[in-house]
């Protein structure tokens, strides 16, 4: 499920953070749960459910989120202004099999990419999902994982404590400021590092905490200033707070770089994987042909393979 902002190998940064109880006790496997943004015309409405191939009558769940919701959760955290005043994005979340881990996909998302839901959402206390995400129009995303946690609450009749809501809305943030700094992909694999490292090594204090977090970027080529390095440790110093079960944090982690690994080998990956390839071969081609004499058939095929490559962009 990697068509729309397809999620790299570096995007895999899963934490996993679960809640007290097992998660998705009431929720059965092929559940659909759906979000909608309050302020969705009827028509916006619609056009999503459509997108998302179902109508309200199949879903298990069906949650409205609010602007209100969205301002509550990330106000802390970003500028008013990149939340917005209205609630438009809107998701299907669909559980899945214990062990599948968590995949994700959005569409007209331009700020949050799947990675950073994916990490979010298993802070909160999600896992093994398929999730997708969407808008009527190209929208910053923040204030899906509203929905999509509160969906998860609905399905599961399991309420998340707040703190843990907290906690994933401001790891979607700082992880969103990362990416615009040192990249989505850089970004979300130096959050999938230190959840590994805090699973992986005898973290005792914060400063042991802040020195894992430094050595980590520095071992990636990422120089954190004093106030990111700040920030992460007093995030993950939360994080390490809740009541984590580390050996899911790996399993989590492994369950996603399978599905990533599973998609480009598939037909679909591979589809996608050659027609890159073609795109690149055909503008090649058509390079060369410039260069490459007066053949006049020559030309013309160039030509016609330049209209073919421009015609897979679009």
């Amino acid at each position: 499920m990697w068509k729309k902002g397809l999620l790299t190998i570096t995007a895999v940064s899963l934490l996993a953070g679960v809640l007290p109880q097992a998660a998705g006790a009431d929720a059965a496997p092929g559940d659909e749960i759906v979000t909608l943004g309050e302020d969705l015309t009827p028509a916006q409405r619609e056009d999503l459910l459509e997108e998302m191939d179902i109508t309200e009558a199949e879903a298990a769940e069906v949650v409205t989120v609010t602007n209100e919701e969205e301002h509550q959760y990330l106000g802390d955290y970003i500028d008013a202004g990149v939340i917005g005043t209205r609630a438009l994005s809107s998701s299907k979340i669909t559980m899945m099999e214990e062990g599948t881990g968590m995949d994700v996909e959005t569409n007209r998302i331009t700020w949050v990419s799947e990675g950073m839901y994916a990490n979010a959402l298993i802070t909160a206390g999600v896992e093994d999902a398929s999730v997708y995400v969407t808008a009527p129009f190209d929208v910053s995303g923040t204030g899906a994982l509203t929905g999509l946690i509160k969906a998860y609450e609905a399905s599961t009749d399991e309420e998340i404590p707040e703190e843990q809501k907290q906690t994933a809305n401001e790891e979607l943030v700082r992880t969103a400021e990362l990416g615009e700094k040192y990249g989505v992909e850089e970004a979300t694999e130096l959050m999938a590092r230190i959840k590994e490292g805090i699973a992986e090594e005898d973290i005792q204090t914060e400063e042991d905490l802040r020195a894992l977090i430094q050595r980590l970027a520095e071992e990636m080529g990422i120089e954190l200033t004093e106030q990111e390095l700040d920030s992460l440790t007093a995030l993950f110093e939360r994080i390490r707070g809740l009541n984590i079960d580390w050996d899911q944090v790996r399993g989590q982690i492994d369950s996603v770089r399978d599905n990533i690994s599973g998609f480009m080998e598939s037909d679909e990956g591979q589809s996608i994987i050659q027609s890159i390839v073609d795109f690149f071969q055909a503008v090649l081609d058509w390079i060369t042909s410039l260069f490459g004499g007066t053949d006049t058939e020559s030309e013309n095929t160039a030509r016609a393979d330049s209209r073919d490559a421009g015609g897979l962009k679009s």
